[in-house]
């Protein structure tokens, strides 16, 4: 692990140096939010997705870091019941970029670059952004501790010629709400997949979620920093062209906190027993 590594995601850890303005994206006709740096022409946009029970709202230190950092970054604040339709969140997501880049934002200062865009979401989310990148050429994917959509996310990503970041939780990667292993195979050599030390597939979702209260979706500080700091890494090389950042979107190189993981030779273990989701749970419990 070189000292630069180490010193980059610490760097990337904290704020950026843009100003932050925050706008709604409901003038234009989507639902949700949208941060930009205070001004900036031709610049990138990052598209991002909830996870199950969550909005846009559980996520604004995120799409601030983003910002900070400068990118445009908006969230759809759909699709947030018990039943979601993740096709159609996939649709908002490219909505929301169609926006991003149609509409000059802030008071004119802001403006975004076609080709600098990328689609990220996080649990559900991150299988919209996979669904959205099958429909629209992007500059780059992350999928941040991805759970199965339907349609399948690891089915549609052979389509996509984008790289991919791929997050799960080491403490919960091969759980039943987690996906991450079959869609890194998928993706194959354009994705880099890595274990966040300790956490968990909802640790970085901020404030308190409903169901919290059983167990579900605790938040986690240092998965939600980690997290923030290995997205804009990544974006930064994958997006930008960065070369300093290239570490975040290469495959073999070592990031402290997280493991490379390789989902062609993790072995099959017997199955166990395991708690159903809690929306199964919800529905059997309806019967």
């Amino acid at each position: 692990m070189s000292a630069s590594v180490k010193s980059l995601l610490s760097t990337l850890t904290a704020r950026g140096p843009q100003e932050v303005l925050r706008g709604n994206l409901g003038i234009a006709g989507q639902p949700g939010v949208v941060y930009t740096p205070a001004k900036g022409l031709n610049l990138p946009a990052v598209a991002f997705g909830h996870g199950w029970l969550t909005g846009a709202g559980n996520y604004r230190r995120l799409l601030e870091h983003l910002a900070s950092w400068g990118y445009v970054a908006a969230a759809p604040d759909t699709e947030r019941g018990p039943i979601p339709s993740h096709l159609n969140l996939a649709t908002d997501l490219l909505t929301t970029l169609d926006i991003c880049t149609g509409v000059r934002l802030g008071t004119g200062e802001i403006s975004v670059h076609p080709d600098k865009l990328a689609l990220a979401g996080h649990g559900m989310g991150a299988g919209a952004a996979v669904i959205a990148a099958s429909q629209r050429e992007v500059a780059a994917v992350a999928a941040l501790f991805p759970a199965p959509t339907a349609p399948s996310a690891e089915a549609l990503a052979p389509k996509i010629d984008a790289p991919a970041l791929i997050l799960a939780g080491a403490a919960d990667i091969d759980s039943v709400s987690s996906n991450a292993i079959p869609l890194a195979a998928a993706w194959g050599d354009d994705a880099v997949f890595r274990s966040v030390d300790k956490a968990t597939h909802n640790g970085m979702v901020e404030g308190r979620r409903a169901l919290a209260a059983l167990g579900a979706g605790k938040h986690e500080p240092r998965t939600e920093r980690l997290t923030r700091a290995l997205l804009v890494g990544f974006l930064n090389y994958a997006v930008l062209g960065d070369k300093k950042y290239k570490p975040f979107a290469d495959p073999e190189a070592v990031i402290p906190h997280t493991d490379l993981v390789d989902p062609e030779a993790i072995d099959e273990e017997p199955e166990q027993p395991q708690k159903l989701p809690v929306l199964q749970l919800i529905q059997a419990l309806r019967k």
